[in-house]
């Protein structure tokens, strides 16, 4: 089954921006905080938010989505991502 997994960290406004846009497109998702785990860390510190999509083959980073578009475009988005 496909996950769409979103790393965050606390107190990034821009992760608790697309946390906010992901619940309001009633998108589920799985939030991974990067700084509790060493290899997220080493990967995506000062790249957050990020989302993944993992499937049975394998998973894939996302492009970065705009933070000024709103949770219906980001529904949208994640259509055209092969996410939704």
């Amino acid at each position: 089954m496909a996950t769409l997994v979103l790393v965050t960290r606390v107190g990034c406004c821009l992760c608790e921006g697309l946390e906010e846009k992901l619940r309001a497109a009633a998108v589920p998702f799985e939030a991974l905080d990067v700084d509790l785990d060493p290899q997220l860390l080493a990967r995506f510190d000062l790249e957050v938010p990020v989302l993944i999509h993992r499937s049975v083959d394998g998973e894939r980073v996302l492009p970065r989505f705009s933070p000024r578009l709103g949770a219906a475009q980001l529904a949208s988005w994640l259509t055209q991502q092969g996410v939704c």
